[in-house]
């Protein structure tokens, strides 16, 4: 940022400005703008002052403009304050908000029924703003990697509660390769010894501007990444009851070594794959709203699915 070295005069006409009620900010905001007026520079110089939100896309920038861009209606020595402002638009408060009420619920798993009409609430107004109301024709969207926010789908509770002791899901993706339209999911698990995943590789096909065919065909369990450094927690709960493991860390003290010798072992094997031929094996998918940040997708029995691209600012805590 450039800034004059030197000025001989400075005056400030307060003007007050009064910005839009928005959710985040219930009561009005007041702001001084300041006319500046720079009766002499030592250097001709830009002096530019930039604010930037990423969370809320609001943009402002405030800058001094010099002769040369003034033009010959303004008066010599005049500065003129140039003001940018981009304010967050209904779908991306919309889209904060549905993200928020994800808080605490274990995508799904631990949410209130008050807290779930809220969220089915908000995807309801979404759907009726989608930006891509095809979006099997907008593949480039859709590629990529998405991590699961939320989900409705009974099917994964299981997965979600009754995970062994010490094993926790860290994250449940979907990654959509639209060149050779194929679909795979992965649930990433980790413990105190090591971490892994399970995914499922499939084949979809468009049946219409909105709907996608899916059909399971393999399995893998990827290679453990253990660790040679295990840390154990003070206890763990189990069936309702707290079980002291401040006794294993003497025993898991005296393994290190031979623990560090098997994780190198393990994990130069290959990982394990297997076929998946039953009937059961396909399934369809509905994606009612969709941009380059969140995907919303419906499936069998009315199960919904939030859905974060990998890398966007909404995935920021």
């Amino acid at each position: 940022m450039a800034v004059a070295t030197s000025f001989s005069q400075f005056s400030c006409n307060p003007v007050w400005v009064t910005e839009p009620r928005s959710q985040f900010n219930p009561k009005p905001a007041l702001f001084l703008a300041n006319s500046i007026r720079f009766a002499a520079f030592s250097t001709a110089a830009t002096a530019e002052r930039a604010k930037i939100s990423v969370g809320s896309r609001r943009i402002i920038r405030v800058r001094a403009v010099s002769e040369d861009e003034r033009g010959p209606e303004r008066d010599a020595g005049d500065a003129v304050a140039v003001a940018e402002e981009e304010r967050p638009t209904e779908v991306d408060l919309l889209k904060k908000q549905l993200v928020d009420s994800f808080y605490g619920t274990d995508r799904g798993l631990r949410a209130t029924s008050e807290t779930r009409a809220e969220i089915v609430e908000l995807i309801t107004k979404l759907e009726a703003m989608n930006p891509t109301p095809a979006p099997t024709d907008a593949l480039t969207l859709l590629n990529g990697k998405w991590i699961l926010a939320y989900t409705s789908f009974v099917g994964l509770y299981p997965l979600l509660s009754r995970a062994p002791p010490l094993v926790k899901v860290e994250e449940i993706s979907q990654t959509i390769d639209s060149e050779n339209f194929t679909v795979q999911n992965s649930v990433m698990l980790s413990g105190p010894l090591a971490t892994t995943s399970i995914s499922t590789n499939a084949k979809f096909e468009v049946q219409s501007p909105k709907r996608v065919q899916i059909k399971f065909e393999e399995g893998i369990i990827s290679t453990p990444k253990l660790t040679d450094s295990i840390v154990l927690p003070e206890n763990v709960e189990f069936l309702g009851q707290k079980i002291d493991l401040t006794p294993l860390k003497g025993i898991i003290t005296s393994v290190q070594d031979t623990a560090s010798s098997v994780a190198k072992t393990i994990s130069s094997q290959p990982p394990l794959k297997f076929s998946i031929s039953n009937s059961n094996a396909e399934s369809w998918l509905l994606t009612t709203y969709l941009d380059k940040e969140l995907r919303i997708s419906r499936g069998d029995a009315g199960s919904v699915f939030v859905l974060l691209k990998d890398g966007c600012f909404l995935l920021t805590p």
